[in-house]
């Protein structure tokens, strides 16, 4: 028995029970970071002094605050503020809530009130300032709530007659920015009531109150919120006129220059206004009026204030024609001053008396002598306003007047006619800057005007100039300027080549002059043609030398001329159908088809007239649209086949932009594109992918530089053409992102686990680049469907949690499987071309120096639709041993001569080692560029910081790519470094 007890209490000890596996939930961490507003009190409440207040609170302006935690902060301010006796903390905490209340996603409307109520407690006038202007920061921040506003402005008039000048400037600013010309102020106690004892009053007659001012800065200031009730949209009442003509003889200059500004904007809104005469009874337009008070004001005694009026005059294209004429001459016009009729002379005549009855003083004086200061219809300081302004002594008045110059000759060709013997003699003007512009506005206006030959003799004195930006802009000039005689062009085509003969580097830009000038002026060039080409009717003269530039000069001048006048060529020489014939191979653009009859069979001269004419632009982009369109059906050939379309579309459209320079950018675009796909479809063929991996070594290699040369045809892409829009640049990073899942595939198959930790680290990338893409391109994404980037979102859960070899595996079936992204053309896209002047890369003689020295090499490039070339533009100098110096020229050789063109002058300083025999070196023009995964959400980041003074703190984003392409054909330079002499 006692076993048996033993056995079962041995079974019942031993007896197995289990159960079932239930999962343990995973404890969630919740990361709490510390609130700004409690550290703030914290931090406040251990300062001991004012000064240490101060300090705390000026490097708390510098940290960046999250919108949730705005409003906990502005309350621990507030809070301070109260407590706080020190003006200077005051002020600080007031500016703070400004820069708060700009926190993006936070509204300030729950602590205007307090802002309010602090105002009105305040006695601090130097932080009632503050306090105003941070009310003023609330109100442009809420524009949707006009009870706030209202509110806001009833609370400026009410402190507008504060002692203190800043209150006051305060208050006229809130009052010019959220004020409204049909809404009507209450001023009392109580700011909520509809009427008080200050009455009902427009916001207008307020302000035009403070033009009379005590204090200047006050006057300014009042001005200044007028117009900033225009510049909202409001139109100022008329009344204002004569306020703002009498602001205009105020003593300070701030005073008279926004008085200026004010005196236009009326004369803008009321121009065909009458006003009367002061002291007569003659009444002329208000903007007649003005144009001749702004007038006077270019002889005020502050250059500031005639740099202002100056720039007024030229805007004020309604004027009347007499009024116009005036400020060229300092004579007061007979049409400016009022003259009686006949009948009024008559009738004082006889009114008087025949014969004086000597009871009166002097009745028998003429009455037909006039008193120019009563009844003159325009100030008599006003007469040659422009004379004045360009014979000031500050340059930037000059300037100023010729600028007004050039907009008010471009809208009156008779004015253009009359002022230009003023901007003539303003090109011997001593400062370069005032010459250069008044060369650019004749230029502007050459359409209005003809050239006599003494005009013409003063300008081309200026090809003396030693400066190259002046001479340059000379020679544009006469490429549109049209002169009067046949020694006009001779004067003009000396020079020039006195120009050519004194700086040889001028050789392009005067031929190109001489271009525009021979076909602008062919029946004047005609009968110069025997003596420019020394022939003779009975001699036969010797043949020119070709590489005569003065002699391909004054050939570009005759056959320029010769297109337009078809009896010219019967005065050429043999040789010159020979010479014609060898520059319109080696110059096409500065020499033209010619119709020559009889030559065409001999030199083939009239090879592009022969044909059926140019394709238009339309059907070239048809063709270019029809083209995509074709490609896009790749998906159902095969292999060979998509890849023999690619190939015949990618040539096809190569030869496109060769024939149509229009469309070229977008031809270009598109080819590189399709050659990414077609290097992309030839990595991803069948034959790589089911072979083992040690049998296809020679074609990992090839996928290998395929997939390098997509990147860098993708960098292409993005930073050498202009013009794209989202979608575009979308398409072009998903090119890039398929590259990059191409490279990692092939780093995995060739390196077979080797190095483990770099394959887990390149897929971690990879993904980051992925959630990077569907970060920037979020509103694209719609327009990817299908697409290896729309795939790979669906699997991104599965891939994030997967092993770096089955990722692998998902990246090569998913790549394979996508298809095409159809490319989408912008209205306009231009690629950055880059042409090299200087050197030509012709000479035979090597530049010669000393080993160990440096010397200059000159630069003269032309850009074209380059996007800020100060950063971007690199000069690369490749020499014969493979060293490569790479120069960033300064931002002072860069010109800009059109738009989007620009002009790289420069010198790049040569040195190397003593060499044996002369050799070549390269040298072109790289674009740099700097490619980030991370700019966008770093412009986020920077946004939602923006309160903040700095954002020193933003770290730069670690995925940068930087490098650069080069844009321009190199040129080969012969240098010779010889060894130093002992």
């Amino acid at each position: 028995m006692a076993a048996h007890l033993k056995k079962r209490v041995y079974e019942e000890f031993s007896k197995v029970v289990q159960i079932p596996h239930e999962e343990i939930p995973a404890k969630k961490l919740r990361l709490s970071k510390p609130s700004k507003s409690a550290a703030l009190h914290i931090d406040l409440c251990k300062t001991t002094s004012s000064t240490d207040a101060l300090q705390y609170l000026l490097q708390f302006a510098r940290k960046p605050v999250e919108a949730e935690s705005v409003e906990g902060v502005v309350r621990i301010l507030l809070e301070h503020y109260y407590k706080e006796t020190d003006n200077s903390v005051r002020l600080k905490i007031a500016s703070l809530l400004g820069l708060l209340s700009k926190t993006q996603g936070f509204s300030p409307d729950c602590i205007v009130d307090d802002a309010i109520n602090a105002l009105s407690n305040e006695k601090s006038h130097q932080v009632l300032a503050q306090l105003l202007d941070t009310l003023l920061i609330f109100g442009t921040q809420l524009p949707d709530s006009p009870a706030v506003r209202q509110t806001l402005v009833d609370v400026a008039w009410k402190h507008l007659s504060d002692t203190y000048f800043g209150v006051r400037n305060k208050c006229l600013q809130l009052l010019g920015c959220l004020g409204m010309v049909d809404t009507s102020l209450h001023k009392d106690e109580g700011l909520g009531t509809s009427t008080g004892v200050g009455g009902v009053r427009d916001v207008q007659s307020i302000i035009s109150d403070y033009f009379a001012d005590q204090d200047p800065r006050v006057r300014t200031a009042a001005i200044k919120a007028m117009l900033q009730l225009h510049e909202r949209g409001m139109k100022i009442h008329q009344i204002i006129y004569d306020q703002a003509c009498r602001l205009l003889s105020d003593d300070y200059e701030q005073v008279r220059s926004a008085a200026v500004q004010m005196v236009w904007v009326l004369s803008q809104l009321y121009p065909e206004s009458i006003v009367p005469i002061p002291s007569s009874n003659e009444e002329i337009r208000l903007v007649d009026d003005a144009f001749g008070k702004i007038s006077h004001m270019v002889s005020d005694g502050s250059w500031m204030v005639r740099v202002q009026a100056a720039k007024t005059l030229g805007s004020m294209l309604q004027v009347s024609h007499h009024f116009l004429e005036q400020t060229l001459d300092k004579k007061l016009m007979s049409d400016l001053r009022r003259k009686r009729t006949a009948h009024e002379r008559a009738k004082e005549l006889f009114a008087s008396g025949e014969f004086s009855s000597g009871r009166k003083w002097a009745d028998d004086t003429p009455k037909e002598k006039l008193d120019t200061n009563t009844v003159n219809l325009i100030a008599s300081g006003a007469c040659g306003a422009f004379v004045h302004g360009l014979e000031d002594e500050m340059f930037e008045v000059r300037i100023a007047a010729v600028e007004a110059l050039c907009q008010l000759a471009r809208s009156s060709p008779s004015f253009a006619e009359k002022c230009l013997d003023f901007l003539v003699d303003m090109f011997n003007d001593e400062i370069e800057e005032v010459r250069l512009q008044s060369i650019h506005v004749l230029r502007e206006i050459s359409t209005h005007i003809t050239l006599r030959e003494d005009q013409l003799d003063t300008v081309l004195a200026v090809l003396e100039d030693s400066s190259r930006d002046i001479r340059e802009a000379l020679h544009e000039l006469l490429c549109y300027t049209n002169v009067s005689t046949k020694e006009c062009i001779q004067l003009a085509l000396l020079e020039l080549l006195k120009n050519l003969n004194k700086y040889p580097t001028d050789r392009i830009s005067v031929w190109k002059c001489l271009k525009f000038l021979g076909s602008r002026h062919p029946t004047l060039v005609l009968p110069l043609v025997p003596e420019l080409l020394s022939t003779h009717p009975y001699f036969d003269t010797p043949e020119p030398d070709m590489d005569d530039p003065a002699y391909i000069a004054v050939l570009v001048l005759v056959f320029n001329a010769a297109k337009s006048c078809p009896t010219m060529p019967a005065l050429f020489s043999d040789h010159t159908f020979r010479h014609y014939a060898y520059l319109r191979d080696s110059l096409s653009h500065l020499v033209p088809p010619l119709r020559l009859p009889g030559r065409k069979q001999v030199y083939g001269l009239d090879s592009e007239d022969s044909g059926c004419g140019s394709v238009s632009v339309e059907s070239s982009q048809l063709f270019l649209q029809q083209s995509l369109n074709r490609v896009s059906t790749i998906q159902n050939l095969e292999a060979p086949e998509a890849q023999d379309l690619l190939d015949f579309t990618i040539r096809d459209l190569q030869r496109l932009g060769e024939l149509q320079t229009e469309l070229a950018g977008a031809a270009d675009f598109c080819a590189t594109y399709l050659r990414c796909q077609l290097l992309l479809m030839k990595a991803l063929q069948e034959k790589l992918w089911n072979m083992a991996v040690p049998l296809c070594l020679k074609q990992n290699v090839t996928a290998t530089a395929a997939t390098q040369q997509i990147l860098e045809e993708t960098y292409k892409l993005e930073f050498l053409y202009s013009g794209l829009e989202s979608r575009q640049v979308a398409t072009i990073h998903h090119v890039r992102l398929q590259a990059k899942a191409l490279q990692l595939i092939l780093t995995a198959r060739t390196r077979q686990g080797s190095v483990l930790d770099h394959l887990i680290s390149s897929c971690e990338k990879f993904l980051q680049e992925v959630e990077s893409f569907q970060r920037l391109f979020l509103t694209e994404l719609p327009h990817l469907q299908d697409s290896f980037v729309d795939k790979l979102l669906e699997l991104m859960p599965r891939l994030s949690s997967c092993k770096p070899v089955e990722m692998v595996k998902i990246l090569q079936t998913t790549l394979r499987q996508s298809r095409l992204l159809q490319l989408r053309l912008p209205e306009q896209i231009h690629r950055a071309t880059a042409t090299i002047i200087e050197p030509t890369g012709e000479s035979d003689n090597p530049l010669r120096f000393t080993s160990g020295l440096v010397v200059a090499l000159d630069i003269d490039a032309t850009l074209e639709n380059v996007q800020d070339p100060q950063n971007s533009v690199k000069v690369q100098v490749l020499y014969p041993d493979g060293q490569s110096h790479v120069i960033h020229p300064k931002p002072g050789d860069f010109r800009k001569p059109g738009p989007d063109r620009h002009r790289l002058i420069t010198q790049v300083y040569l040195s190397h080692t003593a060499w044996t025999e002369p050799s070549q070196i390269e040298v072109r023009l790289l674009l740099a560029y700097s490619s980030s995964s991370a700019s966008f959400s770093s412009t986020c980041l920077a946004t939602k910081l923006g309160w903040s003074d700095s954002n020193d703190t933003i770290p730069p984003p670690e995925t940068s790519i930087e490098g650069t392409i080069p844009f321009s054909k190199p040129v080969k330079v012969y240098i010779m470094p010889k060894p130093a002499r002992r």
